[in-house]
């Protein structure tokens, strides 16, 4: 595949398009916009490009061995992504609210690494971009890494700029939330992130 362009423009759609529908982690960075403003709720989505880019690398460039080793252990993963929701679903529910943005970068670590991980908690996105990217003729196997490279990099690139265009649209509304509104949003996200977390369970159980 010589057009390298277009492939980072085709992965750049593709990862857009996997990182708009709101699930948990658009929860978690609407939630963190209106709590705490925009750069944590991005920082929160980054986590979740960086996740997904990391995914696409695997598919992209052939590690075969990895994939299948994540792919194997994906009860055990799933069961520790679920739980993890649950956490971050009660502990937002019965977070105290709060008018001050933070000043600096405190917790945006903690913001990234939170989706980052709750994101690479679903190893069968591998098989999906392994599918995608068969696709677009772009197989690891095939020593096609320029064009896997491309790939990876539009994909990474197209869900950050999701991310960042969700927390700038929702932090353009966050005056209209005082402590009261944040109150019931906490609860309402809360209870949504750890409801996506039980799900998770039931599907791996039932």
């Amino acid at each position: 595949m010589s057009n390298l362009p277009q492939v980072f423009l085709q992965g750049a759609f593709f990862g857009f398009s996997i990182a708009a529908p709101v699930g948990p982690i658009g929860l978690l960075c609407i939630r963190r916009t209106l709590a705490s403003g925009r750069r944590a709720g991005f920082a929160s989505g980054l986590g979740a490009a960086t996740a997904d880019a990391t995914y696409g690398g695997i598919a992209g460039f052939g590690i075969t061995f990895l994939s299948v080793a994540l792919v194997s252990q994906m009860l055990l993963i799933r069961s520790l992504g679920g739980a993890f929701l649950i956490f971050l679903g009660a502990r937002t529910f019965f977070s105290v609210p709060s008018t001050v943005v933070r000043a600096t970068g405190g917790n945006l670590a903690t913001d990234y690494l939170s989706t980052f991980v709750l994101t690479l908690s679903n190893p069968l996105t591998i098989i999906a971009f392994a599918a995608v990217f068969a696709g677009f003729g772009v197989t690891g196997g095939g020593g096609d890494y320029t064009a896997a490279a491309f790939l990876v990099s539009g994909v990474f690139a197209g869900s950050t700029l999701w991310w960042l265009i969700l927390s700038g649209v929702v932090s353009a509304f966050r005056g209209m939330f005082g402590v009261s509104r944040m109150r019931w949003v906490n609860r309402l996200s809360g209870a949504l992130i750890a409801g996506f977390g039980v799900t998770i369970f039931l599907s791996l159980f039932i």
